[in-house]
């Protein structure tokens, strides 16, 4: 009992902690967040040996055709793009609003698509990666007053989450718990909504595994399963820094009618290979706004065992 009562207690204070600096960088000159968060970036790349070498051999994989130097410059690039995102989530709240959008986001999505998000008995499904700033095209089709839902993992910290949720729903986004709310989510595409998920999240042994950057990945196959109950169009999207500071483009890259997939003996895999090799044509043009540092190919295949030579 009074290791739970410590652990509440230690939660409460990295909340305060996170809330003191949260209230500096909103306090300070724009210029000032930017170059703390380059600071940061140097520190953490030094101190962050573990995940610096998770993203080392990621890239080793991913790319080969980098040298060895080129892979190290762009893990140094990895962390200043993570430690500037943090700071933009933070300032964004200030200074982002439905009259100004335009001054920090490029739009480059189709007008059909455009039709299909505004239509509210049309279910679309914004399927995206950990690459550029993620966080941001939900809050930025909130400000555009399209009713969207997003699936998104629980922080352990229940202070952290509890803020965390209020920035992403401040524009009427709403997170649902990527473990119980299934049968929400099912409801949500069954009446037409607009739901957001990320793509590039490892599944464990019990996956489906589809080439990304050429190795297998272990890859959720609900995302497709839930396409084709639903017929829901698929609508591949990935939102870029393109220029420094505060400058997004919220860019379609693919769009799937998962019909064509559903009576294919091998739908399902054909669907999630898709759109795997589309969010993978999002990141190499941008490959520094990828979050390398998550171990993305965890799990492998299992080798199948050789079976025992026939007696003749």
């Amino acid at each position: 009992m009074a290791a739970k009562v410590r652990s509440l207690w230690v939660d409460w204070l990295v909340y305060l902690a996170v809330r003191v600096v949260i209230g500096v960088i909103q306090a300070v000159p724009l210029s000032i967040s930017m170059a703390f968060a380059k600071i940061l970036a140097q520190f953490l790349h030094f101190a962050d040996k573990r995940h610096r070498l998770v993203a080392l051999e990621n890239l080793r994989y991913a790319l080969p055709e980098l040298s060895e130097d080129e892979r190290k410059k762009l893990v140094r690039k990895v962390y200043r793009h993570l430690c500037l995102m943090l700071v933009e989530m933070i300032v964004f709240s200030r200074k982002l609003h439905v009259h100004n959008w335009i001054k920090y986001i490029q739009l480059k999505i189709p007008t059909d698509i455009l039709c299909d998000l505004i239509e509210p008995k049309k279910p679309v499904l914004l399927v995206t990666a950990h690459y550029g700033n993620w966080e941001i095209a939900g809050y930025v089709l909130g400000l555009l007053g399209l009713k969207s839902y997003a699936i998104a993992r629980t922080l352990d910290n229940p202070y952290l989450e509890v803020y965390l949720k209020k920035f992403r729903q401040k524009t009427g986004q709403t997170i649902l718990a990527k473990k119980g709310d299934f049968d929400r989510i099912t409801e949500i595409l069954g009446a037409g909504g607009k739901l957001a998920t990320l793509g590039d999240q490892d599944a464990g042994q019990k996956g489906l595994f589809v080439d990304f950057f050429n190795r297998p990945a272990s890859t959720h196959k609900a995302v497709a399963l839930m396409a084709m109950e639903f017929d829901t169009r698929m609508v591949i999207v990935g939102v870029p820094r393109i220029k420094e500071p505060l400058f997004f483009c919220v860019e379609v890259e693919d769009v799937i009618e998962p019909r064509q997939y559903a009576h294919l003996p091998d739908g399902v895999r054909l669907l999630t290979e898709r759109y795997n090799k589309s969010l993978e044509r999002l990141i190499r043009r941008h490959p520094e706004q990828y979050f390398w540092l998550h171990r993305r190919w965890k799990h492998q295949p299992r080798a199948r065992a050789a079976k025992p030579a026939l007696n003749s």
